[in-house]
């Protein structure tokens, strides 16, 4: 009789246990049959009518349904947290990929972090680092660099004018002009800056972009002292070795004056965009400072004499990095800021 109730009471609670839509719905099932009142502790409290031998198989008949129920609930359980579970990631799932909220730490602008570079390097040269105008004056400009109103040399540069004799300045050369202005030889001095052309928009031209210039006055100021300090500079900024070419040039401030090109690093040398397939990209214009500039500027070419040399920032930056479009570095576009 006891075999018979304990076998149909454990097919019932494994029907039970089967059924349950919950976590929730097992706990009744638990405490209906194995809680300390449960039917099978009513079945256990009987057994002490058998005789004994009876008594041991219906033991044995109790435990293992004991032990199947306690199982299938077990199992029930696992069930229900495993789907809780499931339900969970997929309701709180996150892209670790994608940046995370909240603010988001900028950084410098490359052009910015070239200046920078290049400024500590010159100041640990003994070199000052000035700063003027962007709307310049005509005279700073032009005219005080030997650049008189018919002088050629003005139709290279082509210029964004202003009312009453005022321009966005076309170099940061006005700036080395106010220094000799203010300071008295001996003197070194950087400027960089933003500086504007008019002219066409391409992967290596921009009407705004950024310069480096800079000047020693000293005596006996040499060619070899100017080729010192550009060597220096390169080997700084690129940290290995480049190729380059100096060739004659001609810029109305300095007499001799000279192109120094650089190898292109975008293409090695074979040709592309940026270098106008020539392989070379003229990188820094330089010479010595012309007599009738120092002596414009209230300082004796007899007893002094200098060199002069103008960088362009942005277009290191590219030869840096790589960048093929002079156009990237102003766009705006975080995606490619984000990089350096």
């Amino acid at each position: 009789m006891l075999d018979q109730q304990i076998s149909e009471l454990a097919s019932q609670a494994e029907a039970r246990i089967a059924a349950a839509r919950s976590a929730q719905e097992l706990e009744p099932v638990r405490v209906e049959v194995l809680g300390r009142k449960g039917v099978l502790a009513q079945i256990s409290k009987e057994m002490g009518k058998l005789a004994p031998e009876e008594r041991a198989r219906v033991g044995k008949l109790l435990n293992a349904a004991k032990q199947a129920l306690e199982e299938a609930l077990e199992a029930g359980k696992k069930r229900f947290e495993e789907s809780a579970l499931r339900d969970q990631l997929d309701a709180e799932w996150v892209d670790v990929t994608l940046p995370a909220p909240g603010p988001r730490p900028g950084s410098l602008h490359p052009v910015s972090q070239m200046q920078m570079e290049i400024e500590d390097l010159f100041v640990s040269l003994g070199f000052m680092v000035l700063d003027g105008p962007e709307v310049e004056t005509e005279y700073h400009n032009f005219d005080a660099l030997n650049i008189p109103p018919e002088h050629p040399a003005r139709d290279a540069q082509d210029t964004f004018w202003l009312t009453g004799g005022h321009l966005l300045r076309t170099h940061t050369s006005p700036v080395q002009v106010r220094g000799m202005e203010r300071f008295q030889p001996p003197l070194r001095m950087i400027a960089p800056g933003r500086v504007f052309r008019n002219e066409s928009v391409d992967a290596s031209h921009d009407h705004t972009f950024y310069q480096i210039e800079g000047m020693m006055i000293d005596r006996d100021v040499s060619v070899a002292h100017l080729l010192y300090f550009m060597k220096t500079l390169l080997s700084e900024v690129f940290r290995r070795e480049v190729t380059v070419r100096l060739r004659p040039g001609f810029f109305p401030f300095v007499e001799p004056g000279f192109e120094l090109d650089i190898q292109c690093l975008i293409c090695g040398g074979t040709g592309c965009p940026v270098c106008k397939q020539s392989g070379w990209v003229e990188l820094l214009p330089c010479g010595l400072v012309n007599p009738n500039v120092l002596r414009i500027s209230g300082i004796d070419p007899e007893k002094w004499n200098g060199f002069a040399f103008g960088l362009g920032l942005t277009r290191l930056v590219m030869m840096r990095y790589g960048i093929d479009d002079i156009r990237l570095l102003q766009s705006g576009d975080l995606r490619f800021l984000e990089q350096f």
